[in-house]
């Protein structure tokens, strides 16, 4: 194995991962959370790669099907390069394992959102479709993560998405340091809100439109760490076990998957 075969930023490529390769990634934002899932949910996981500080992991699900656990970054510009590039290791399905904030006053925190399509404002989906491109998961992906919360006793909503590009004034947050916003960013929480959105977060709607036109089946589940009804902050005391429910849905969603992908 060279260098030249190991894709640029993820830092590894097809041969890295043996004779019986994943077909499903789980894919957090945070490093740390991608460790998580490969020690926690996983046997015999080694480290394929942490170039980049895009960390990834190879392993077993308890079920024997082969899973790898990467990283993409904050924001959708780093999900859409890591995306590709998984696709071009063999990558077939992806779930997205992430948190974000609630905008609807019955889903609180420590509970999970599964998002079965996005309201995607996001600048790197416009480089891959159009904007009216539709950004929709895969109904298959996201009726496993369903079945696996319900399953599981896991309290869970179901519905659409708002992925935007910043965590602060995308998202209406004026407790930063830029307290004026945009005019029309002012009451788009409302509105949203309105529109029946459960959620903000930053990456659901790319991949969701990176599957669509790749060919890839593309579902996203996270855990609620904040409830921005009440207030920006994150719920640091529910962020733990939001993580824990999102990670568990993830894994057995993905026991159910790999039977099709292998």
């Amino acid at each position: 194995m060279t260098a030249h075969d190991r894709l640029y930023h993820i830092g590894f490529g097809r041969h890295d991962l043996g004779d019986n390769p994943p077909r499903i990634a789980l894919l957090s934002g945070d490093p740390e959370r991608a460790r998580l899932i490969a020690h926690t949910a996983l046997s015999n996981a080694r480290t394929l790669s942490e170039h980049r500080g895009l960390h990834s992991y190879v392993g077993t699900l308890p079920n024997g099907a082969p899973l790898l656990s990467a990283t993409s970054g904050m924001g959708a510009p780093s999900l859409s390069i890591v995306v590709n590039e998984l696709v071009q290791v063999g990558i077939r399905t992806i779930i997205r394992v992430g948190t974000s904030g609630s905008i609807q006053a019955h889903i609180p925190p420590g509970s999970i959102v599964i998002s079965s399509a996005a309201l995607c404002r996001q600048g790197a989906a416009d480089d891959i479709a159009p904007r009216e491109f539709p950004a929709a998961a895969d109904p298959f992906v996201t009726v496993a993560l369903a079945e696996a919360a319900r399953a599981a006793g896991i309290e869970h909503y179901v519905g659409v998405t708002a992925s935007v590009d910043t965590f602060y004034e995308g998202q209406e947050r004026t407790e930063s340091a830029n307290p004026h916003l945009l005019r029309w960013l002012r009451g788009i929480t409302d509105e949203y809100r309105r529109l029946n959105v459960l959620n903000y977060e930053m990456e659901a709607g790319t991949l969701f439109k990176m599957g669509l036109v790749y060919g890839f089946a593309a579902g996203c589940v996270c855990g609620i760490v904040a409830q921005r009804t009440a207030g920006e902050a994150i719920v640091l005391e529910q962020k733990a076990v939001a993580v824990e429910r999102a990670i568990a849905v993830a894994v057995r969603a993905a026991m159910t998957l790999a039977v099709g992908v292998q």
